[in-house]
This record gives C-alpha cells, sequence and structure tokens, in this order.
C-alpha cells in the first residue's frame, strides 16, 4: 500500500460533509447570539403608544421563532455530527438503506432517505 492509499484509508468519506455540518454549526451559533443580544435589547419597557407596544410584540414573537428554529437546526447538526462519530451517518434512520450522497450534500443533517422521508410528510410528521 503506497503512502497515498494508507493516508485516504483513514480519511473519512464523509470529512466534506463533516466540514459543512461544523461550519453550519458556528453560523448558527453566530446567529442565535444575535438573536438572543436583540431579545435582551427588546424585552426593556414597553413603549406607551399602543401601536408601537403591538410592533414590539410581533418582533419579541419573531425573534421567538427564529430562535427556536436556530436551536432546531444546532440539535439536528450535533446529532448529525453524532452519527459521523457512531459511524452511522449517511444511514436512514427507518429502513436502515444509505441515504444518496446527493441528498446528503443537499441536506447534510438529514436522518432519512428521500423515500422515507416522504412518508413521514404523508404521515403528518415532518421528517429530514
Amino acid at each position: 500500500m503506497s503512502l497515498t492509499e494508507s493516508s485516504t484509508a483513514n480519511v473519512s468519506p464523509h470529512n466534506e460533509l463533516e466540514a459543512r455540518l461544523r461550519e453550519h454549526r458556528a453560523e448558527w451559533e453566530q446567529r442565535l447570539e444575535r438573536i438572543q443580544r436583540d431579545r435582551r435589547r427588546e424585552r426593556g419597557p414597553l413603549d406607551p403608544d399602543f401601536e408601537e407596544q403591538a410592533t414590539q410584540r410581533e418582533n419579541d414573537e419573531t425573534l421567538d421563532a427564529l430562535d427556536a428554529r436556530g436551536r432546531q437546526e444546532l440539535s439536528a447538526i450535533a446529532a448529525a455530527l453524532d452519527r459521523i462519530s457512531a459511524g452511522t451517518y449517511g444511514q436512514c434512520a427507518r429502513c436502515e438503506e444509505p441515504i444518496p450522497p446527493q441528498r446528503l450534500r443537499a441536506q447534510p443533517a438529514a436522518i432519512h432517505c428521500l423515500a422515507c422521508a416522504n412518508v413521514g410528510q404523508t404521515e403528518g410528521r415532518t421528517s429530514t
């Protein structure tokens, strides 16, 4: 075995996707920090003007929704990184078949192949 073969034998086939997941995690962490700063700034006393209060409350709701979405994304990314460490990344959680590489490139945190994700959606659940 040549030096190149032995060094590539130790490289995970998911290195590129793992790097993308880590980049996405860093991006979401930065977004959540900004959202938290905005939430602290917005949580001050309400404006005496009722219309302005309504706008402030809408802003609070938007920030809360963005925060929840960010936390979901971070959770999905953490789970994907755990699957990479465990050696189960790229395997559908439902049918246990390999998730096609093009799906993983499009959605690196996917836990289901497209067929199983579609089944989950028709059953009223959201599957990635």
